[in-house]
């Protein structure tokens, strides 16, 4: 199983607009329901950067020597584990 992470930075102009979009991926999921899939979208603190989380895997602290770096975010949409 496993935990895919993307992360990207849109122009300040467009954050709305791929709010948006984000809003849309998620109507998509929460219709069609595809089985195992776990999957947020966060809008970090400075507006325009978001990251997308899509995990399939439960045990990642336990895999983990160094646990994951925390960036304060705000949800914006989740789906699965993150609901």
């Amino acid at each position: 199983m496993n935990v895919t992470i993307v992360k990207y930075k849109v122009k300040a102009d467009r954050a709305k607009e791929n709010i948006q979009y984000i809003g849309a991926v998620f109507a998509e999921l929460k219709e069609k329901s595809p089985p195992g899939l776990h999957y947020a979208s966060f809008n970090l603190d400075d507006g325009v950067s978001s990251v997308h989380v899509a995990a399939s895997s439960p045990d990642i602290e336990e895999r983990c020597e160094e646990p994951p770096a925390a960036t304060p975010a705000s949800l914006v949409g989740a789906f699965g584990m993150f609901s």
